[in-house]
């Protein structure tokens, strides 16, 4: 994870979708709230950071983007442009949102987080779910991959994780983004306005179904795991 984020004008337009950003940042208050020092990789324009910092934990930043780490680092966050300048063994909470199907060895990445974490340290991982749903968006924001459920596993257990909990998440946005792939011509840049009616309008009730169908579909996968003590 290299070089300037080639997804930007997409991160403009997630900015948008408040109820999506505000699940994200619980997501990770829940599992990392008692977390005395914590990670986030691939921070972005810190958008996520933020609202995270807001829920009581103030994170470390990776970014390898220039401009985006100028940006973490005037809101006061420390940043590292490579997740191996990162001190081993020196957190114990790392979360993850978007960011593991931007990295063409997903499975290293993951050791190395591992690496970076202390005995009975968690992960929150979140990425984007169903290969049948890669699109134009999955190429124009640089993505290897959409994960399935068992993958996702596999992979965390190869880089020595333990997995708490695994499920998708967005189930609506499973039929929406299966639209977009079929649909939808164009670069693949989100709409500011689309983006915002979808979460406005469809995202909560998609989040509540997702305690009925997380364990068989949704447009996004998270993962909560843990380094053995």
């Amino acid at each position: 994870m290299t070089g300037d984020y080639v997804g930007a004008v997409n991160l403009e337009a997630m900015a948008e979708a408040h109820n999506y950003n505000a699940v994200l940042a619980d997501l990770v208050a829940r599992n990392l709230g008692g977390c005395t020092r914590c990670l986030d990789f691939g921070a972005g324009d810190g958008l996520m950071t933020a609202l995270v910092a807001a829920r009581g934990i103030r994170p470390d930043c990776v970014e390898p983007d220039h401009r985006l780490a100028t940006k973490l680092r005037a809101a006061g966050f420390a940043v590292w442009a490579d997740i191996v300048d990162c001190p081993p063994a020196s957190f114990d909470g790392v979360y993850t949102l978007n960011v593991l199907e931007h990295i063409e060895d997903d499975v290293a990445a993951l050791k190395r987080l591992r690496e970076c974490l202390v005995p009975g340290g968690r992960l929150v991982a979140y990425v984007p779910a169903f290969p049948v749903l890669f699109s134009r968006m999955d190429e124009l924001v640089g993505h290897f991959r959409r994960y399935r459920h068992a993958e996702l596993a596999a992979k965390l257990r190869a880089a020595g994780f333990v997995v708490d909990q695994l499920a998708y998440a967005d189930s609506l946005g499973f039929f929406a983004a299966l639209a977009y792939r079929f649909v939808a011509r164009g670069s693949g840049a989100l709409k500011p306005g689309s983006v915002s009616l979808y979460d406005r309008w469809i995202f909560p009730t998609s989040h509540r179904l997702d305690r009925l169908t997380g364990a068989w579909f949704g447009k996004n996968l998270f993962a909560v795991a843990s380094v053995p003590k």
